[in-house]
């Protein structure tokens, strides 16, 4: 049983610095980087680019971009662009957005239509086709990229939440992103829905790449590195209001005072609004959607997961000191080893 593992970066600092950290996962052993493309920080295809040039083997990802404030013929643009820069190291991948929709004016209606029709797009592009789509969401006529694709099948890779998106990801793509899938009814979810969608469309599901993403914090003090959670479960729940989709799934009950204020709060990367609200943020909904604590126990998640059918562990890093490279160096040495004790 093999279980890659991926660093997700926000591009919240320099593309040098973002590069570095790069060519630091390459050496720690990380399988693939995920950027992710949020507005309004630094851009994701110029970033991945930087990131290219001094690492020669760590795939390089969108995590994610989104087919609604770029069109997906422009993100096919680009993809081909980074694959053909660094190698055919390139993944794509795509999911619902959200950030900077309300300021750009986007309509984001339908997203696990419009993601299906972009990935179809964006196949046929790469492909070298000239393609014409008139879909629900997504149109492109008559057109194809003005130069050949380093590779015709650069992976792609579908991340959603929600039932509907989980189905696409079995439907078109190569592997499924789910984040904060860790508590058990989590994965299983994930699992059952991205399979599904596999066997409507004919496809053998074990084919497709199941990748858990997940904020982790490695940290001797399980106390302070849950605290460290809390402003990201806030975050979380922003995001999924009023339903609470990922929570309600893993069979918990959101407080309900928490759910008030959650409600009262805009979608936001600042975190003075998120910290007034953490504390009153319970363990059982940190332990349901991250992995935080010592090295043994999060090995002891990790080793779940896969043994659950999880075939990457994306690491969104977090650290009780603040320096994320703590939680990155931390992880593969000090927590994958037990994993791959655990899982021989």
């Amino acid at each position: 049983m093999r279980l890659t593992t991926g660093l997700l970066l926000l591009p919240a600092r320099p593309a040098r610095e973002l590069a570095t950290l790069a060519q630091r996962a390459e050496a720690l052993g990380y399988d693939d980087l995920w950027l992710a493309d949020e507005r309004f920080f630094r851009d994701v295809y110029t970033c991945l680019a930087a990131c290219a040039l001094p690492t020669s083997r760590i795939r390089l990802a969108t995590g994610v971009t989104d087919p609604y404030s770029r069109h997906p013929a422009l993100t096919a643009m680009a993809i081909a662009t980074l694959d053909e820069l660094a190698g055919g190291r390139a993944v794509l991948g795509i999911g619902a957005g959200v950030s900077g929709f309300r300021e750009l004016g986007i309509d984001a209606g339908r997203s696990a239509v419009a993601i299906r029709e972009a990935v179809e797009l964006v196949r046929g592009l790469l492909a070298g086709e000239t393609v014409t789509v008139k879909g629900e969401q997504i149109s492109f006529h008559d057109g194809r990229l003005n130069f050949a694709p380093r590779r015709r099948a650069v992976p792609i890779y579908v991340a959603s939440q929600r039932a509907a998106g989980c189905r696409v990801a079995g439907r078109v793509a190569d592997g499924a992103i789910m984040q904060g899938c860790v508590a058990e009814p989590l994965v299983r979810f994930f699992r059952e829905t991205v399979h599904e969608g596999a066997r409507r469309a004919g496809r053998d599901p074990t084919g497709i790449e199941l990748v858990a993403r997940i904020n982790v914090c490695v940290a001797d003090d399980r106390r302070a590195a849950r605290d460290v959670m809390r402003p990201t479960i806030v975050r979380s729940l922003s995001a999924q209001r009023p339903d609470f989709f990922t929570f309600a799934t893993a069979g918990l009950t959101v407080p309900a005072s928490l759910r008030d204020k959650v409600l009262a709060l805009p979608y936001t990367h600042d975190p003075a609004p998120l910290r007034a609200v953490a504390p009153e943020v319970p363990d059982e909904l940190v332990d349901a959607v991250t992995l935080a604590g010592p090295p043994e126990d999060v090995a002891r998640g990790v080793a779940r997961l896969a043994r659950e059918g999880i075939t990457q562990l994306m690491v969104y890093p977090l650290a009780v000191d603040g320096r994320v490279e703590t939680t990155i160096e931390r992880f593969q040495r000090e927590v994958m080893p037990r994993v791959r004790e655990a899982l021989a």
